[in-house]
């Protein structure tokens, strides 16, 4: 299976650290975060990996060409964010081959059990699973309400508003179906973000799966802090 590491995030929350360095290479108890991804790729099967980067690109592509890794990296420059369903639409053959394939957002910090969710999802009939986890943040996150059946009913992004405590994860596993659910090129705008563009409109084409394993989202200076703290260091 082929996978989508979404890496190009300028980590702007998360200055001054990001001043001088990407958002994906802070280090977690002295591992840089795409290592940490990597190793949970590898652990879980993942043999192919596109990495798109943007913000400090050279330090990324620097760092992968060092990196140890079974996992075949490809890396992407986008001299302009596209957004993370941007990124997904504008390398479609990347994943032409694949019957389904992960997009992982690189700013998060994880030890899923991959292997699970994929399980999940190959005994379901949506386009997309969308792994979702609860939030004490809820207006900061894109929000899910769950069905009866496991389906998402309702999905909103950063909303006033959430009726439901339960996040977007970042975190899928898509069939070739979604992209029906894409436009055929990138718009005007040359951005297309799964949050705001896409999810809403694969409603009810949705499946929604529970993460339990650690996820945390590192994107502010405390966060960051309490990463280093409470990082259980092993995968799944």
């Amino acid at each position: 299976m082929k996978a989508f590491l979404l890496a190009a995030g300028e980590g702007r929350r998360l200055r001054p650290l990001t001043d001088s360095l990407p958002k994906c290479l802070v280090p977690i108890r002295g591992t840089p975060l795409l290592a940490i991804w990597l190793r949970l790729l590898e652990a879980h099967g993942i043999t192919d990996v596109l990495v798109n980067v943007h913000h400090f690109h050279e330090r990324i592509t620097d760092f992968l060409s060092s990196c140890q890794t079974p996992v075949v990296v490809k890396t992407v420059h986008e001299p302009r964010l596209l957004g993370s369903a941007g990124t997904v639409l504008a390398n479609r053959d990347f994943v032409a081959t694949e019957e389904s394939f992960l997009v992982l957002y690189a700013d998060n910090l994880t030890a899923v059990d991959l292997r699970k969710m994929i399980a999940f999802h190959s005994g379901r009939s949506e386009a997309l699973t969308l792994g979702v986890t609860p939030t004490d943040r809820p207006t900061e996150k894109g929000t899910v309400v769950i069905g009866s059946h496991g389906q998402v009913i309702e999905f909103a992004e950063k909303a006033a508003q959430p009726r439901s405590n339960l996040a977007n994860a970042g975190i899928y596993v898509a069939n070739q179906a979604v992209f029906e659910y894409l436009p055929r090129s990138l718009p005007a705008a040359g951005v297309l973000d799964f949050g705001y563009d896409v999810l809403p409109r694969m409603v009810p084409h949705v499946a929604a799966y529970r993460i339990d394993e650690f996820l945390m989202d590192i994107g502010t200076p405390e966060a960051y802090a309490r990463a280093q703290e409470v990082w259980p260091g092993h995968l799944q």
